[in-house]
């Protein structure tokens, strides 16, 4: 088909559709689009991203699966290991209990959050979110793949963030980032946001700390604003990854001004979370090379909402 994804309309110009929601991406890849920002994943841009793989160097991207030590959030609980042993004592199984897909390192899918004024993206009716039939689940990312140039900012080694104070992050400051590690952002990049909140949580983990009582938190991220959504339209990413809570400063400063809200069911930009990218991190400073090959692959789960990032990078 042709690549439309070249001449994406401006963030200002939308709607592209007089029916659809205000600054909404509805219809921009389609009626149908249950990809959202990953259509910008074209193959001649992942074919690009593969030459960036220079060295063969891998960097994990995901915390264990039972990190954060301290959960954020009630009804996502870390999640039970158990082992089993055969009978002849030459075989052994483990499964997991309690399994929140959304607990550590994660994707947020489109059917993750709906616009309390417009519903979920592209649209989409509530029933068709209800099961494992339906529209928006997370098995689209995961024939799609999000594989593509990740390039980090690496925003808490240029201005020192508090991983505990809530901070906003204007658009500005992701340009000044970006101007000292000398990189540009590219259409269908893997933006990669370092805040420090990644070293806090392993932190928590290596002085003992296994506790079951959600947190009481405030934390660094993007600031929920328009210039926001404006700014990360208009650098056409394909996702957003950050080692932050939300991708936004924590707590959201009121529901309407909650960036979830807009990102992912009007935009359809897909948002990663609790990344680790402590190791990439300090490789980039080592280098000045902040572009990689990034490579993610959600589960593949009929209808599911969310998903562990299962994510590299290589340099």
């Amino acid at each position: 088909m042709t690549d439309q994804t070249d001449q994406l309309p401006a963030y200002r110009d939308l709607p592209v559709d007089p029916s659809a929601p205000p600054h909404s991406a509805w219809g921009v890849f389609g009626p149908d689009d249950q990809l959202g920002t990953l259509n910008l994943l074209t193959p001649e841009r992942r074919a690009a991203a593969a030459r960036l793989a220079r060295r063969g160097a891998t960097f994990n991207l995901d915390l264990p699966l039972d990190l954060p030590a301290v959960p954020f959030f009630g009804h996502r609980a870390r999640p039970a290991h158990t082992f089993l042993a055969r009978r002849d004592g030459n075989s052994r199984d483990d499964y997991l209990d309690g399994f929140a897909l959304q607990y550590s390192s994660q994707w947020d899918g489109l059917r993750h959050m709906r616009n309390p004024r417009y519903g979920f993206y592209n649209a989409t009716p509530d029933e068709q979110v209800a099961g494992e039939q339906g529209r928006l689940g997370i098995e689209n990312f995961a024939r799609h793949g999000i594989v593509g140039r990740g390039v980090l900012l690496d925003v808490a080694r240029h201005t020192p963030l508090a991983p505990d104070v809530r901070h906003e992050i204007p658009a500005a400051l992701l340009d000044e980032v970006a101007h000292a590690e000398s990189v540009s952002l590219r259409p269908g990049d893997i933006l990669l946001i370092r805040t420090g909140v990644g070293a806090m949580l392993h932190a928590e983990a290596a002085d003992g700390k296994r506790e079951t009582t959600p947190r009481r938190y405030e934390g660094p991220g993007l600031a929920a604003e328009e210039a926001t959504l404006a700014w990360l339209w208009d650098h056409h990413v394909a996702a957003v990854a950050s080692d932050n809570l939300a991708v936004e400063a924590w707590p959201m400063r009121s529901e309407h001004a909650f960036l979830h809200f807009k990102a992912i069911p009007l935009l359809g930009l897909v948002l990663g979370e609790l990344f680790d990218l402590d190791a990439l991190a300090d490789d980039c400073a080592s280098d000045r090379v902040y572009e990689m090959l990034f490579v993610g692959k959600p589960l593949m789960l009929q209808g599911g909402v969310g998903s562990p990032a299962n994510a590299l990078a290589l340099k």
